[in-house]
């Protein structure tokens, strides 16, 4: 989106006489006369006379009682309200939404966590552009908030910071969410029974924040924070902390000198801030999700950002962090080391992060990372990058007869390179999940999971059942499993998703038939449908779309305006019908 097509940006506001900059926004809405009405409603929610004066920094949070990753956030948006206050502003804490991948994961419910991406951006958009806020805090906590906070701020490009709402300490036994959903597996194999898989469910979980390993919420705080548009050390810091507190409170405040000194997201998310991002994501084992937001976060600010980016960065920065899901390590144990920040110095150091970025400190990363202490003698977690976890990429993107456009693997190594076998092939993942339970999938099998794409399913749901299932059935290294859905930053196993063009939109994954042989080569980045041309052909032309799942509300508007996986699902794009 360019700076003339964004909603009231600074070029375009209409500035009051002699006001300062910091007020372009709130100025029209409540100085002079004619805004007497608009002053008396603000001074009903708590405004002098004083505060009228001030810049007003809109406090963006998505508490909800929905899920423990989002259940303490109201306690850091008091806080980060409290800071811009402190520091000369006037805090306005709004709501928007949030909902649980966690708990909706395996049901038709989960097709929604996509869509609310869309309306937490439009939300922050909709309330931080009609009630003129002239900076913006945004608290994220659970998988889908942070892109959407990150998209909301990038629409709007006022000074902005994004606090991430911090990971959940580790359950009884270092157990975690993924933990409960491969026990399910484990039980539906005959390899734990009920009792011991309650246990695990009471236990691990245990208060407030996002889950545990590099999954998508620690995967995403870990790349915003690269991006620049975190305070330092804001994505490694325990939800339930005095440490988390002052962060959202120096948030805050840091809104206001972002203001004196005019620095907006566009300054900060540059091309070259994106591929911090995507090089922190690659070291840290993170999540295939982060391919799919931060192309969209690139595209709303007007960075060009593509698949093939991920894959130029990869061949340079190898995996260095020992982390769930593929390893064994929690967030708050790398936490408890320093966080990233030595990590990113370490990266710095070494050429493969770029310095002269501008952060929301005001001074760039290399200034920030200046007197970064190193991790502590004998850790673990952290390996050198001369002896990697893996020497490069982990996030494959392959192309090939059955993603001419593009899909997203993750590959740790550990279940190998390369996979060829037979496809056993389902239109839903609730088929899918029944066969992996009554073990008519067995070792050998591709799954071959459609109709789960952003239009199809709609909404793109992530395959974390299906995938913890194999997983606790030990399947893990003798079945891959591909799809035009997405995966839990929690998934592992030999896995390839994002396939584009979608089914729905008659790309090749809709032609597969069982038993069709198919080849997932991670090495070349090939993914391969064993048939020939003119049998490809001869399905495509018997091919037939079917009807959508819905015509009417937020799944309908979705699927009739969301552009392609590889284009980031986004649903404000020009023209995103014609977009595939």
């Amino acid at each position: 989106m360019s700076q003339e097509d964004r909603p009231d940006s600074p070029s375009t506001a209409p500035l009051a006489n002699d006001r300062s900059h910091t007020r372009r926004h709130s100025s029209p809405v409540v100085d002079g006369p004619g805004k007497a009405a608009s002053r008396a409603m603000l001074r009903a929610v708590g405004f002098s006379d004083e505060d009228f004066t001030k810049p007003q920094v809109g406090i963006a949070s998505t508490w909800s009682r929905v899920t423990p990753c989002n259940s303490h956030i109201n306690v850091l948006a008091d806080a980060a309200s409290d800071g811009a206050d402190e520091a000369g502003g006037k805090g306005v804490v709004f709501n928007t939404i949030t909902i649980s991948d966690g708990i909706a994961n395996g049901t038709e419910g989960m097709k929604y966590s996509m869509i609310s991406r869309e309306v937490i951006a439009d939300s922050i958009e909709t309330v931080a552009g009609c009630e003129g806020f002239d900076g913006v805090v945004a608290i994220g906590g659970c998988d889908k908030n942070m892109p959407g906070c990150m998209m909301g701020l990038a629409r709007l490009d006022r000074p902005g910071i994004f606090v991430y709402g911090g990971t959940i300490l580790p359950g009884e036994g270092h157990t975690d969410i993924v933990s409960v959903f491969e026990a399910m597996g484990a039980h539906s194999q005959g390899n734990m029974d009920l009792i011991d898989v309650k246990r695990i469910e009471e236990t691990a979980i245990p208060g407030p924040g996002s889950c545990g390993g590099m999954y998508t919420a620690n995967t995403m705080a870990s790349a915003i924070e690269a991006l620049g548009m975190s305070l330092p050390n804001s994505s490694a810091q325990n939800a339930v902390s005095q440490t988390k507190q002052d962060d959202s409170r120096e948030a805050g405040a840091a809104v206001l000198k972002l203001l004196e000194l005019d620095i907006k997201p566009s300054d900060i998310m540059t091309r070259k801030a994106f591929e911090n991002a995507i090089t922190v994501v690659i070291s840290l084992g993170g999540s295939t999700n982060a391919v799919l937001h931060l192309i969209a976060i690139a595209n709303t600010i007007g960075v060009e950002l593509t698949l093939d980016d991920f894959t130029e960065i990869g061949k340079r920065v190898p995996v260095v962090a020992d982390l769930r899901p593929s390893g064994h390590y929690m967030m708050s144990e790398l936490v408890a080391i320093g966080g990233i920040q030595p990590l990113m110095k370490i990266l710095l150091d070494a050429g493969l992060l770029h310095g002269d970025c501008l952060t929301v400190t005001g001074q760039t990363l290399a200034e920030n990372l200046a007197d970064v202490a190193p991790y502590p003698e004998g850790q673990n977690i952290i390996k050198p990058l001369n002896n990697p976890v893996k020497a490069s990429s982990h996030l494959r993107i392959l192309y090939g007869n059955l993603a001419p456009e593009g899909s997203v693997a993750k590959i740790t190594g550990k279940e190998g390179t390369r996979f060829t076998g037979k496809a056993r092939v389902f239109n839903s993942e609730e088929e899918a999940q029944a066969r992996i339970n009554d073990l008519t999938v067995v070792a050998g099998d591709v799954l071959v999971i459609r109709y789960e794409g952003p239009r199809g399913g709609p909404g793109m749901r992530e395959m974390l059942t299906p995938t913890s299932a194999i997983m606790g059935r030990g399947l893990g290294d003798k079945v891959a499993l591909i799809t035009d859905g997405r995966f839990s930053g929690g998934s592992h196993g030999f896995v390839v998703g994002h396939i584009t063009p979608e089914a729905f939109n008659g790309g090749p994954i809709a032609l597969v038939e069982d038993g069709d042989q198919i080849t997932i080569d991670a090495e070349n980045d090939v993914m391969t449908l064993h048939i020939d041309e003119a049998e490809m052909t001869r399905r495509r032309e018997a091919w037939q779309r079917p009807k959508p799942r819905y015509t009417r509300g937020a799944m309908a508007k979705y699927a009739r305006t969301v552009s392609s996986a590889s284009l980031g699902a986004l649903t404000d794009l020009p023209d995103a019908d014609d977009l595939t």
